[in-house]
């Protein structure tokens, strides 16, 4: 299949989440998308989705044939013979269904990926069965990242291989917000969808000097998990200086991102505090910069409780209607974990009434 036709029916993670959940108990399928991306994380959105099933991680990436499998001496009429013990993190020791996550597998040494194939396609590892509701699924990352990711065709056959689509920015802020992703870190990336670009739509490494690209060296770049990792940095700015973040970041997300971000984080710190808000909310300020503004809305979304939802809605009554609507909209994302604490409030569906123009766009 052609690069064009691949990138036409990638699937986003939701989808594959979907699949996997739909055939994974019969057919194993393998995730092959950019690195950093959240493959791996998909088997704790399947382990949420199947309460009883226990998550077993297998990183192929530390493995050695011997860790697979290891002999045990038994007896038998005073015979000899040896039976082969499976590794703990393939999960056949555990009572019930089991969610099996094969990470890695296209960096596995050849000895361990011919070992790991009989439970790829038949859920028995040696002599043990996997339980018959178990889940099976595979991650990779794309061989044309160079990362040393390889499929040979007797492996690739016996699964299912599925490209994904790498995250857009607007998901990723989506998941950002329910996740406490920081609010300056959500409005960079809301004015920067670059940011979210895959390497193959990129013919010129220095058009984007954010991201991960084969022809050219980049010690730090950005991917969802490089951003969140971020986040988690400015999170404690407070235990350190300006230049130890700026050097943090740095080291996380690049030299050119991280200088871009902290002119954002500057912008973070004329804010008006959220207690400010709460407190007196026909006079807290209102920022000058529309990427300003954009930071308190994603800063309320992510942090808004049922006590102070009245004083947010008068006080956005005096935002533009773009950031009104960018409110209303983070609210009806079927992501938000907040929506229905905000949705029952009478100031938020008296403001709904009187502007549902703005959810023109959304219907279908």
């Amino acid at each position: 299949m052609s690069n064009s036709a691949q990138q036409m029916y990638a699937l986003d993670l939701e989808q594959c989440v979907s699949l996997i959940k739909a055939v994974g108990k019969t057919r194993t399928v393998l995730m092959q998308g950019d690195m950093g991306n959240g493959k791996s994380s998909t088997i704790h959105t399947l382990g949420d989705m199947l309460p009883t099933h226990s998550k077993c991680y297998f990183d192929c990436t530390t493995k050695d044939l011997g860790d697979i499998t290891v002999p045990s001496m038994q007896s038998m009429d005073e015979q000899g013979f040896v039976r082969f013990l499976p590794n703990e993190e393939l999960g056949v020791h555990l009572e019930g269904p089991i969610i099996l996550m094969i990470d890695e597998f296209g960096k596995a040494n050849p000895a361990v990926k011919n070992a790991m194939l009989r439970v790829i396609l038949e859920r028995k590892i040696g002599s043990y069965s996997l339980h018959p509701d178990s889940i099976v699924f595979a991650t990779t990352n794309k061989g044309a990242e160079g990362v040393g990711d390889l499929l040979p065709p007797h492996a690739r056959n016996r699964m299912t291989v599925v490209q994904v689509r790498k995250t857009d920015h607007m998901s990723w802020i989506d998941w950002g917000i329910n996740n406490s992703i920081d609010h300056s870190l959500l409005g960079w990336v809301k004015d920067n969808p670059h940011l979210f670009a895959s390497f193959e739509e990129i013919k010129d490494p220095d058009s984007n000097p954010y991201i991960f690209h084969p022809k050219q060296q980049r010690a730090a770049f950005v991917t969802p998990r490089s951003l969140h990792a971020a986040s988690d940095i400015i999170h404690e700015r407070a235990s350190f200086d300006d230049q130890t973040l700026t050097a943090s970041l740095m080291g996380t997300i690049g030299d050119r991102a991280a200088l871009d971000l902290m002119a954002f984080i500057k912008l973070a710190d004329q804010l008006p505090s959220l207690q400010s808000i709460k407190d007196d909310p026909e006079n807290a300020k209102v920022p000058d910069s529309a990427a300003a503004v954009c930071m308190v809305v994603y800063r309320t979304l992510s942090t808004i409780d049922k006590d102070w939802v009245d004083a947010w809605m008068k006080y956005m009554r005096r935002l533009d209607a773009e950031a009104q609507g960018l409110f209303a909209n983070g609210v009806r994302s079927p992501r938000y974990n907040k929506a229905a604490m905000i949705m029952t409030n009478k100031l938020f569906t008296s403001w709904a009434m009187e502007n549902n123009y703005l959810f023109g766009s959304d219907k279908k």
